[in-house]
C-alpha cells in the first residue's frame, strides 16, 4: 500500500439492471485499498427508463469520475456518450465511461479483458491462424473484435442462426466466416483456437457433446462464461487432452483501464485479487 494518501475523494460506479450480482465493487475497492486512494466504487441499479436521466445527471457534475455499464445499459450508453472511440465506434457498445472537462468519453474493454486474459494465462495462444466462435451474440462482438486485431486470420463464427453469424461478419469484415451449427465440425479441422461466447454451461445447464478433437495439436479452448469457473466446455477439452483458459481472468483484466482513467493508477491482476473473486463465487454458491 502506498504511504501517502490521495487528498480528493474520487467515486466511480457500476450500473446495471439488475446489479446485485456485479463483482466489480469487490476488484475496484481491492484496488482502492491497495494504491492507499480515498476514493469509492458503488454498484447503482439504473432502470432503462431512468437511464437517461442517470447520465445527463453524470454529465452535469453529481460527483463521479466515471464507471462502468453493464447489461441492460451498453448500447444506451454508446448512444449517450459525447466521445465513443474507435473500439466503441465498431461495436456499437460501451463498459466503460469517463469525464474530462465535462465531456462523457466511453470505450469498451471486454475485447481488452479478453486478449490479456489469454495473454496472461497461456502466452503464445495465438499462433495460430484460425480461430472458432461459438456464438453470435451480443458477447461474441467484442471477442471477434479482438481476435481481428490480434490477427487471427480466419475466424469462424458459429451459431444455431446463420443469419447472426451473418450480421457478425459484416460488420467485422472479410476475416470473419458465418456458419450453422452443423458446420462446427467442419470449421474446427485445423483450428488452433476455440472460444465460447454462448451462455452455454452457466449455472448447471445442459451442454451437447462437442468433439475437439478436430482442433490442431497443441490447440487453446476458453470459455466467457465463469461461473462455475470449469464449465462443461472446459471439462470436456481437457479430457479430450487440450489447454484451457477459464474466464473469470476476462471479468477481471476488463476492469483495469476503468480503474486507471478513474483513479489515475495502473492496476494489476493477481493471485489475490483472483482468490478474492473465487472465495466470492463459492460463498454465493
Amino acid at each position: 500500500m502506498a504511504d501517502s494518501r490521495e487528498t480528493l475523494t474520487k467515486t466511480a460506479f457500476v450500473t446495471g439492471y439488475p446489479i446485485k450480482h456485479s463483482r466489480s465493487p469487490l476488484i475496484h475497492r481491492h484496488w482502492l485499498e491497495r494504491f492507499g486512494i480515498v476514493g469509492s466504487y458503488q454498484a447503482l441499479e439504473v432502470a432503462p427508463d431512468d437511464f437517461g436521466a442517470f447520465i445527463a445527471e453524470l454529465k452535469s457534475g453529481n460527483g463521479f469520475v466515471g464507471g462502468n455499464v453493464t447489461i441492460p445499459h451498453k448500447e444506451s450508453a454508446y448512444r449517450l456518450a459525447d466521445r465513443p472511440d474507435e473500439i466503441a465506434q465498431e461495436l456499437g457498445a460501451v463498459n466503460t465511461v469517463w469525464l474530462e472537462n465535462g465531456v462523457l468519453h466511453a470505450s469498451n474493454t471486454d475485447g481488452f479483458g479478453f486478449i490479456s486474459n489469454l495473454d496472461a494465462s497461456h502466452p503464445g495462444w495465438d499462433k495460430t491462424s484460425r480461430a472458432v466462435v461459438l456464438g453470435a451474440g451480443g458477447a461474441s462482438r467484442a471477442v471477434i473484435q479482438a481476435l481481428r486485431d490480434r490477427g487471427i486470420s480466419e475466424i469462424h463464427v458459429v451459431n444455431r442462426t446463420v443469419e447472426r453469424a451473418k450480421e457478425l461478419r459484416d460488420r467485422f469484415g472479410a476475416q470473419v466466416y458465418a456458419h450453422a451449427l452443423q458446420a462446427l465440425d467442419e470449421v474446427s479441422t485445423g483450428a488452433g483456437f476455440f472460444v465460447n461466447t454462448t451462455s452455454l454451461g452457466m449455472e448447471g445447464g445442459e451442454v451437447p457433446d462437442i468433439d475437439f478433437s478436430r482442433l490442431c495439436s497443441g490447440a487453446v479452448v476458453t470459455d466467457i462464461v465463469y461461473v462455475p469457473l470449469k464449465t462443461p466446455i472446459l471439462k470436456m477439452a481437457e479430457r479430450q487432452g487440450y489447454t484451457t483458459v477459464d474466464g473469470l481472468g476476462m471479468l477481471l483484466h476488463q476492469a483495469r483501464p476503468g480503474f486507471e482513467k478513474w483513479f489515475g493508477q495502473k492496476p494489476t491482476v493477481d493471485d489475490t485479487l483472483r482468490s478474492l473473486i473465487i472465495a466470492d463465487m463459492d460463498k454465493r454458491g
